[in-house]
């Protein structure tokens, strides 16, 4: 499958302490053609996603190395990689890029929790789309800077103008101020992340904006 042209934009970004999945291979963790996989998987669910109308663009603020790093998915690990291919039908891409155990996040599993109980079409993105880590250390996070955070806005933009989403879901501060600066045009809905003893909040704000009456038990 030829990888698409957005896909293409994303996997050619090249920034001091950061891993493209897309065009990066981690030599402890990935298979041989693991950023094939990442960036065809990516390509094949922005496909899915032109489709038919998106209810969101739900986005968080950069991939962790224990979730997106791995998966080439925003706010999808290891553990839940088979339920975001699912999603838009793309079940034969649900064979991980990366070998061992596979390996969960916190983050992503409370939003997973959340998205189990929700049919609405939504894409998973963050404001910088590739894994900042800190120097010398590529198995720990850390926040974009401001170069970064202008060239995954961009991006940002470029992604709404294609799926044309009915709303914007920002987890978290930092990317609901991305949001608002780059779309006026498009409803910008603010919840809390999930971390840091924010996902009652964030279950509960989910739960009202789709008006289901979703699972909201703690995870951990």
């Amino acid at each position: 499958m030829k990888t698409h042209p957005f896909v293409e934009a994303v996997a050619s970004l090249q920034f001091e302490n950061c891993f493209n999945p897309y065009s990066d291979r981690c030599e402890v963790h990935d298979r041989r053609d693991a950023p094939r996989r990442r960036a065809a998987a990516l390509s094949a669910m922005l496909r899915s996603a032109l489709e038919e109308p998106v209810d969101a663009i739900w986005i968080g603020r950069d991939l962790g190395y224990r979730g997106g790093r791995r998966t080439g998915l925003a706010l999808t690990d290891d553990v839940h990689m088979v339920h975001h291919v699912k999603r838009w039908d793309l079940d034969s891409m649900a064979e991980r890029p990366t070998v061992g155990s596979a390996v969960a996040e916190r983050t992503a599993a409370v939003i997973w929790n959340m998205l189990e109980h929700i049919d609405a079409r939504i894409f998973l993105w963050n404001v910088f789309p590739l894994h900042p880590h800190e120097s010398g250390d590529p198995f720990t996070n850390r926040q974009h800077n401001a170069r970064e955070r202008r060239a995954g806005e961009k991006l940002l933009q470029q992604l709404i103008d294609l799926l044309r989403p009915f709303r914007i879901v920002a987890i978290g501060n930092d990317a609901a101020a991305a949001a608002h600066r780059i779309t006026d045009t498009v409803p910008v809905v603010c919840v809390r992340h999930p971390s840091y003893g924010g996902q009652t909040q964030f279950q509960a704000q989910i739960s009202e904006l789709y008006g289901h009456s979703l699972r909201t038990q703690s995870l951990f």
